[in-house]
């Protein structure tokens, strides 16, 4: 179990950082049907997990210029704010409601992973979207965020791509220092309302993410981003499609 989870969790840190995003959405399956985690401290688990990929991830890419800094914490502000009221969401529905709830999520962003432009040579500075904007995205991702127990990566790069007009690069950058903050906001509400995960199953998946997340920086520098999108596109999707049929006729994850 110790050797499945290092390699699971290299192959969601390199997801992290080669995409900008898309670890939770893989590590809370894993830690559910693979690792044994009950519902509610996978989530947390998974928060802790992609955070710390998240932020070496950010800090790999942040020595190229490459990271936004005033859209992302302009960005992470009501995202904090959405995450507390995700997290107090969740608390009221089971796992079985909680998954389910998450398929369509999972769909949606495979869609918008495998549709997401590609990056031009004039998208080399960052964007002043209006306020407004920054401030209503931030807070949709932020209770997702919550709710969820994933990063938000997955819809963070599509929004800041194609409304707030980041090119693509600066994006997945920008958004892994927004997985980050939204992440410690979220992991902080759900450990004040109790969720506790098994210390030694994060810390062991968070390490190895970690290290996946730093391959995967350098990894997404050199590959075609159209052939990373649409594998990642293809993974999120058969991932979905397993958990509504678990859900659905095997009676669904672990309490």
């Amino acid at each position: 179990m110790t050797a499945l989870a290092i390699v699971l969790g290299l192959a969601i840190g390199m997801v992290v950082g080669a995409v900008g995003g898309g670890g939770a959405i893989l590590a809370l399956p894993v830690l559910i049907y693979v690792l044994d985690e009950p519902v509610g401290p996978a989530s947390t688990a998974s928060l802790v997990v992609v955070s710390l990929a998240a932020a070496i991830g950010a800090g790999s890419l942040a020595r190229h210029g490459r990271v936004c800094w005033r859209l992302a914490f302009t960005f992470a502000v009501p995202a904090a704010i959405g995450s507390l009221l995700g997290t107090l969401a969740s608390r009221a529905v089971g796992g079985s409601a909680l998954i389910l709830a998450f398929v369509p999520v999972m769909l949606i962003a495979a869609v918008a992973t495998w549709r997401r432009p590609g990056e031009s040579s004039d998208d080399t500075e960052c964007p002043h979207p209006p306020m407004a904007h920054v401030a209503v995205a931030g807070l949709l991702v932020g209770v997702m965020t919550g709710f969820f127990g994933v990063g938000g990566g997955f819809v963070i790069v599509p929004v800041l791509t194609l409304w707030l007009g980041a090119g693509f690069r600066l994006a997945v950058a920008t958004s892994l220092v927004i997985i980050c903050l939204t992440g410690l906001s979220a992991l902080t509400s759900h450990l004040l309302t109790g969720s506790r995960p098994d210390l030694g199953t994060t810390a062991l998946l968070a390490v190895s993410t970690g290290i996946g997340a730093l391959i995967g920086t350098r990894v997404g520098e050199r590959l075609p981003q159209l052939v990373l999108r649409r594998g990642f596109a293809v993974i999120v999707t058969v991932v979905a499609v397993v958990l509504l049929v678990d859900v659905l006729a095997l009676g669904g994850p672990p309490s």
